[in-house]
């Protein structure tokens, strides 16, 4: 009878340890080195994209700071959006264009500034700044480390630049985000 016991408690803690290892939402410690390649990548329904959450909030219970590595592949890019956080992108691989209109906070955006990105460079995105970045390059991925800060990011999506912002269409959670999220928040912070 004690053999019994020992073993359903050492099974318990075996299935325990691997549903909380296997929680793709857990807030667990996150291990001080991790190897990116072992980490989920999903193109979320945009051809050319590949995205893994390196550092997450929701993924990973960070609290002031989220990590992505995002791969495009030539000729696709992000939509024209804004969110209130700043974002950093640090090109590791390819080149592409940034298109930032620097007059945000008008009634629309307005036409973009086109902002050359290549390998070993750095792109600062100020708050509530509406971008776009596309991989302009017809021969070469365009790889980026995304740092962006008061995660988990509120996204607002638009058609065009001369779009209103009282037009721009709220997504959040984000898609990597949704399924970790459980309530939803309606503030919008421009």
């Amino acid at each position: 009878m004690g053999d019994h016991r020992l073993l359903l408690v050492i099974l318990t803690q075996f299935i325990l340890a691997f549903i909380s290892q296997a929680s793709r939402c857990s807030t667990n410690e996150v291990p001080i080195v991790r190897n990116i390649r072992e980490l989920p990548q999903n193109d979320y329904g945009r051809p050319g994209l590949s995205h893994t959450t390196v550092a997450g909030s929701l993924v990973h219970g960070f609290k002031e700071v989220e990590v992505w590595l995002q791969t495009f592949a030539p000729g696709s890019g992000t939509p024209i959006h804004r969110h209130s956080c700043e974002e950093v992108f640090v090109v590791l691989k390819g080149s592409g264009t940034l298109y930032l209109a620097s007059n945000s906070h008008s009634k629309y955006p307005g036409t973009p500034q086109e902002f050359p990105m290549f390998a070993n460079s750095t792109v600062h995105v100020p708050v509530n700044d509406v971008h776009q970045v596309r991989n302009t390059n017809s021969g070469e991925d365009l790889q980026v480390l995304v740092i962006i800060s008061r995660p988990p990011v509120k996204v607002f999506t638009y058609d065009d630049w001369s779009m209103p912002h009282t037009a721009a269409r709220l997504k959040f959670p984000y898609y990597w985000d949704e399924r970790c999220y459980e309530t939803l928040s309606e503030k919008d912070e421009l």
